[in-house]
């Protein structure tokens, strides 16, 4: 078992090496029992604090936070015997301390002790960034719900880009966010999306392709080689002249998954201000002032029952015209065909003649002749 040279008492984690000073953070005291001997530092702090994710704590000792034996380790896979003392100081979410409250109103779908699930519109940005530090989803739920400031990220489980709408889960505890950030690796969290894509689909199926921060424009994520994994199911729910409206499902959780998977098939979602370019060859779709996808179905366990629950959303106004004026156009020119197609079976073949003066028994010409006279 390697051991750094140098020791450090616990109270001063995180000065060693320039890091910033945690001391006056709360520390922890943890005894390592003795039947995780072998095991690994980053999961013996799994199972002696569930209420994190395994992410959090492998940064956590990165960061120098964590201390054994009054040592610090900065591996995850640094693995102890067993009886050792573990010193550990937690860190706050710096983005949930940078925000403040601001009164933005919220379209609560469910919300109980443990879970609120939200109907996001489009146009809500979800975290604090680069030109967003207010006004966002972030900023309304530590409005909504104060206690949120003691969650990492006030709670937010997973996200949505700011011009997608629909359902969103939020934890309002601890260990409800570690729950589920844990269901969303074991593919328990459901999520099915509706959008409109370019051109006509022809069958349902899947794309199975991994995907990273593209290789010469770092704002867009692309399918590369060295990405994430990442699965994307879609099956069509209807066809119309230049476009069609999918259903997708959601394996993984990549960044911009489903705009990044439908256009490397060649159907970018219409209205796509940033994957629709390069695509001259599939019909432009109506014009769009977003991207046309919403969050329609949410499905999970709930982390205090664990009974599955699965809440459902219609589409925004925006969108729900956009496939209606779709569906009208295509019903227009299939009635159209079909009038085209019964008036060239009636005169195929050129006009039939009834009755011609002049061309009938010798009968007829005789009254004439009469009425003549």
């Amino acid at each position: 078992m390697k051991i750094p040279h140098k020791r450090i008492e616990p109270h001063n984690i995180g000065r060693s090496t320039g890091r910033a000073d945690y001391s006056a953070n709360a520390r922890l005291a943890l005894s390592v029992p003795a039947e995780c001997g072998g095991q690994r530092l980053d999961q013996i702090l799994a199972l002696l604090r569930p209420q994190h994710s395994r992410n959090r704590l492998q940064n956590w000792i990165r960061e120098g936070r964590v201390a054994v034996g009054g040592v610090i380790i900065n591996e995850p896979k640094h693995k102890l015997w067993g009886g050792e003392q573990i010193n550990l100081a937690e860190a706050p979410d710096e983005r949930s301390e940078s925000a403040s409250p601001e009164n933005i109103p919220l379209a609560i779908v469910h919300e109980d002790d443990t879970l609120i699930i939200l109907d996001k519109p489009a146009g809500l940005v979800v975290h604090p960034g680069s030109g967003n530090w207010s006004g966002t989803l972030l900023n309304a739920l530590l409005y909504h719900a104060p206690a949120l400031d003691k969650v990492p990220r006030a709670g937010i489980v997973h996200r949505l880009d700011k011009d997608t709408s629909g359902l969103m889960v939020v934890a309002k505890t601890l260990e409800a966010q570690t729950d589920l950030v844990r269901q969303m690796q074991a593919h328990t969290v459901k999520r099915y999306y509706q959008a409109l894509v370019r051109g006509k689909l022809e069958r349902s199926g899947s794309v199975d392709a991994p995907i990273g921060r593209h290789p010469t424009q770092r704002t867009r994520m692309a399918v590369v080689k060295n990405g994430k994994p990442a699965r994307t199911h879609y099956r069509v729910v209807e066809r119309f002249i230049d476009c069609t409206l999918v259903e997708c499902a959601l394996e993984t959780g990549r960044t911009h998954q489903i705009r990044v998977h439908m256009t490397s098939i060649g159907h970018p979602l219409v209205g796509d201000p940033v994957y629709g370019g390069g695509t001259s060859r599939v019909p432009a779709g109506p014009g769009f002032h977003r991207q046309a996808l919403h969050a329609r179905r949410l499905g999970l366990l709930h982390p205090a029952s664990g009974k599955p629950m699965l809440w459902k959303s219609n589409l925004p106004d925006d969108m729900a015209e956009l496939v209606q004026m779709a569906r009208m156009l295509a019903f227009e020119e299939n009635a159209r065909a079909e009038e085209d197609e019964v008036w060239d079976d009636d005169v195929e073949g050129g006009p039939e003649i009834i009755y011609a003066r002049g061309d009938g028994a010798g009968a007829d010409d005789e009254e004439d002749d009469d009425c003549e006279q």
